[in-house]
Order: structure tokens, then C-alpha cells, then sequence
């Protein structure tokens, strides 16, 4: 990256406002963001953000595209590239004691491989509530995962419970609910808990909450969908919609456990699991 731009996105940054849209819109990468949502998400009032926004697109640092009457930012993550390589290759000159620590891996890694253990990954779904969600994915990755995934879910909004017509579904689909039971995401966040391969976020909410980096640098992607518990209507209307979340989930998971995990790179690991929710609904 060319110092002058460099230096243009390092002082768009410098704004803890700016620096804040930008981290949340790391988050949902590669998917774009209303900016109704980024306010609510950082309490930001729209004529604060929209000031925000034009920065960040004037930087390079962040695209907008319109899908209908919506605009939707996404970090342009060619341009975030290059200034982290900027600070990396070029200011930093490619330290060794710099970079191994943070990265742990190469850019150009070889295929993804894990210790001996009694499974291959460890993946965690996150949603606001563990209730219907996460618990869905847990569930179908632990029964559709050919033994190589150990599935856990958890939920950002503490002292919440497993949803009724979320059971009804897994166990008219054939899963075990007996081991189910809602989770705070703080029992993933201890010095002594599992190191995940793979964190996924199911929803807007919890993609928006703030969180500490994962230890292990694992794979992270946002399956974002609407939550079924705020379905309205009768409860064969609502069940509908639950039906209509767990299929959803079940297409993204059979679809993952499906990746060719053994000849994949981290960079085309990431690459897949974030496709895997837009192209799964577009076969629907």
C-alpha cells in the first residue's frame, strides 16, 4: 500500500467512533451492515454515523452497495489487507518476534491440520440467547458431523432457557435433546476452556456484541438468521418458522462438514465458510 493512503486509513482510524463502525463491520466481513443496525448495535446517533461512514468509504477502508431501498456497508477487506501488510511488511519489516506470536500461521499455509485427539475440530455457534439458533446448530453438527466435530453452542444474554418449540423441532428430526441446556458465552471464555477451530455467529445480535479474541485464532464466519422466537401468529405459525430456521441451519452444516478440510488453506477455509450462507439459500 502506497505510504499516502497508508497514512489517510491510519488517521480514519484514529477516530474511536471511526476505529468502532470499522471493528463491527469486521465482524459481519464479507456481508454489509444497514446503518439502522450499526446505530442500534453502538448506540451511535445517524448523524454521527453517517459522518463515520463517508469517512471510512473515503479511506477505501469500507464499500457501500444497494439492494433495494437499503444501503449496506462492508469492509473492503483488499484495502484492509493491504494496510495490515503495510504495518506488517513494511513498517515492521516482517519481524519474526512480530509477527509469529499474533499470526501463529502464514498467509499461504498449508492445508488446516490439528492434533491427534478424539475429534478432528471443535466448533462454537454463538446467538443472543441459546435458545432455538445455536442450539440448532450444536445439535446438527454433532449428529451430521461423521464423529470429526465436537459441536458447542452458547448465547450472549445471560439466564436464558431452551426454547419449547425449538425441542419439539430436534426431536421430531430425530436428535437427542437429553444433553441440551442453554449456555453463557462466558463458560467458552476461561483460561482452562476448549481452544475452538471454528466460531460461528448465528445472529445479528451476537455478531454486533463486542468480544475478546478467540485464543487460537480459530475460523470465524456469520451465518446471520432472523430469530424464530420473535415469530408471531398461532403456534402452527410459529412452529413454521422454527421448521424454516432449523432447514435453513441444516444446509449450512451439511454443507461445511462437507469442505475438503485436509486440502484447504486457512485463507481458502475462511473463503468457504463464508459463502456457505449465501450460496445455501440461493439453492433454495
Amino acid at each position: 500500500m502506497e505510504q499516502n493512503r497508508a497514512a489517510h486509513a491510519f488517521a480514519t482510524l484514529g477516530h474511536p467512533g471511526r476505529l468502532a463502525v470499522f471493528r463491527l463491520l469486521m465482524r459481519f466481513a464479507p456481508q454489509g451492515v444497514r446503518p439502522t443496525e450499526i446505530a442500534g448495535a453502538l448506540d451511535l446517533k445517524q448523524n454521527t454515523l453517517s459522518h463515520h461512514l463517508a469517512d471510512l468509504t473515503a479511506s477505501g477502508l469500507v464499500g457501500v452497495t444497494r439492494q433495494g431501498r437499503s444501503l449496506f456497508y462492508a469492509v473492503d477487506l483488499e484495502t484492509a489487507e493491504g494496510l495490515i501488510g503495510y504495518l506488517a511488511l513494511d513498517v515492521g519489516r516482517a519481524r519474526p518476534d512480530l509477527l509469529a506470536p499474533l499470526l501463529g500461521f502464514q498467509k499461504d499455509a498449508s492445508p488446516m491440520t490439528t492434533p491427534s485427539r478424539d475429534t478432528d475440530f471443535d466448533v462454537l455457534f454463538i446467538c443472543s440467547g441459546n435458545s432455538a439458533r445455536s442450539i440448532f446448530a450444536e445439535a446438527l453438527l454433532r449428529d451430521l458431523g461423521k464423529g470429526r466435530f465436537q459441536a458447542f453452542s452458547a448465547g450472549t444474554r445471560p439466564n436464558t432457557e431452551l426454547n419449547p418449540f425449538a425441542l419439539e423441532i430436534l426431536q421430531r428430526n430425530g436428535h437427542d435433546i437429553a444433553g441440551l441446556r442453554s449456555k453463557h458465552i462466558s463458560e467458552f471464555q476461561q483460561p482452562e476452556s476448549i481452544v475452538m477451530d471454528f466460531v460461528f455467529t448465528v445472529c445479528d445480535t451476537s455478531a454486533a456484541e463486542e468480544c475478546p479474541p478467540w485464543p487460537g485464532q480459530p475460523i470465524t464466519g456469520h451465518w446471520g438468521l432472523p430469530d424464530p422466537v420473535k415469530a408471531t401468529g398461532t403456534d402452527a405459525e410459529k412452529a413454521l418458522v422454527f421448521a424454516q430456521t432449523y432447514a435453513a441451519l441444516r444446509r449450512r452444516i451439511m454443507a461445511f462438514v462437507e469442505l475438503p478440510f485436509e486440502s484447504l488453506s486457512r485463507m481458502s477455509l475462511q473463503a468457504s465458510v463464508d459463502a456457505i450462507a449465501t450460496e445455501t439459500d440461493r439453492k433454495v
